[in-house]
């Protein structure tokens, strides 16, 4: 028995729990959270999104993953969370009414902000009775990630799971304080986090990629029946990453999209001004695959305009993105092909 909101849930049960949350001023507020349990026992794992009240795409990656068919052959307990923080989602804002970062907030305080309750109930009810996570993001507002999966790649578990899930890139990330990440690792659950899209947009790509993310990080997991073997090409694995920011006023002109290469010293987008004929350079400062970048032409001197991952082989790292492309035709060819509630 699998006790959830204090609720028991036996095995080959699928049900919804709601729970309590603190009220938005008089009203009654709840976090909805659907247990599958297969009627085998397995691990425990909760998938989560919308932590950020404008990443949209994991809700959706959510809600197509649960249909799946393939889930009937479910071996133990999924714990699926599509949208944290229910506040943010209701004005499509990235923080709740308290102006705090709810993924900056962990393990939280019973007694504290609204941020540090939420999160509390959360990390008790859910994190802890788990024996791993799988995390959905987007990029912040007018912004947008190349589909990627971020773990800390020293640990040989989750790093094998990240290279499953069939991202194009796989990027080793710091710990931040108070983040989901950061405290669950401490209490001994591992998660892995995906990236990719836009805020407050659904990207039908960075769906699709997700949906078989799941599927695939549960197979490798022995949670779900493995398929016959198919040689799945490691993605592109880096250890460190930097942010471009602006160093000028002006209008963006960018030269490289997501998923291109760079090398170092290589102009990758113009700052023009507005009024003027004069243009500035923006180069990339080592060899490396863009990962993130602006979408809002308009920028200010320090904004950030590139994520850069650094890759020193570049003529590998092309190699594996157009094997990443290819893979995205497979993906949408399938789609076509079968009913997107059945995954074989």
């Amino acid at each position: 028995m699998f006790n959830l909101g204090g609720v028991d849930i036996p095995r080959g049960v699928n049900v919804t729990i709601n729970l309590e949350l603190p009220k938005l001023y008089n009203t009654p507020t709840q976090l909805p959270v659907r247990v599958i349990r297969g009627k085998r026992s397995g691990p425990v794992v909760f998938i989560s999104a919308a932590i950020h009240g404008d990443e949209l795409n994991g809700i959706e990656i959510i809600r197509r993953f649960r249909k799946l068919s393939i889930l009937k052959k479910l071996k133990g307990t999924l714990i699926l969370v599509p949208i944290v923080n229910v506040y943010g989602i209701m004005t499509l804002s990235r923080y709740l009414p308290d102006r705090r970062d709810l993924n900056r907030s962990f393990p939280g305080n019973a007694k504290g902000s609204l941020a540090g309750r939420v999160a509390r109930i959360f990390f008790d009810e859910i994190v802890k009775k788990c024996d791993l996570g799988i995390d959905l993001h987007t990029a912040s507002i007018h912004k947008s990630n190349l589909p990627q999966v971020r773990t800390n790649t020293d640990n040989e578990y989750t790093f094998r799971l990240a290279k499953a899930f069939g991202a194009a890139v796989v990027l080793h990330s710091e710990l931040r304080d108070g983040s989901l990440r950061a405290v669950a690792q401490e209490e001994g659950v591992p998660i892995l986090l995906y990236e990719a899209g836009e805020a407050l947009r659904f990207d039908e790509t960075s769906i699709r990629i997700g949906v078989h993310g799941l599927v695939n990080v549960l197979r490798e997991n022995e949670m779900l029946p493995k398929v016959s073997k198919k040689v799945h090409k490691v993605p592109v694995i880096t250890r460190s990453s930097k942010w471009i920011r602006s160093s000028e006023s002006g209008m963006l002109r960018t030269i490289k999209a997501l998923g291109d290469t760079v090398a170092q010293d290589e102009i990758i987008a113009y700052i023009d001004e507005p009024l003027d004929d004069e243009s500035f350079e923006v180069r990339s400062p080592f060899d490396g695959i863009i990962i993130g970048k602006s979408e809002i032409p308009l920028v200010q001197a320090g904004d950030a305009v590139f994520h850069i991952a650094r890759f020193k082989n570049l003529e590998q790292a092309e190699d594996k993105i157009e094997h990443f492309h290819e893979n995205m035709i497979e993906e949408s060819e399938f789609y076509e092909l079968n009913n997107e509630d059945t995954i074989e």
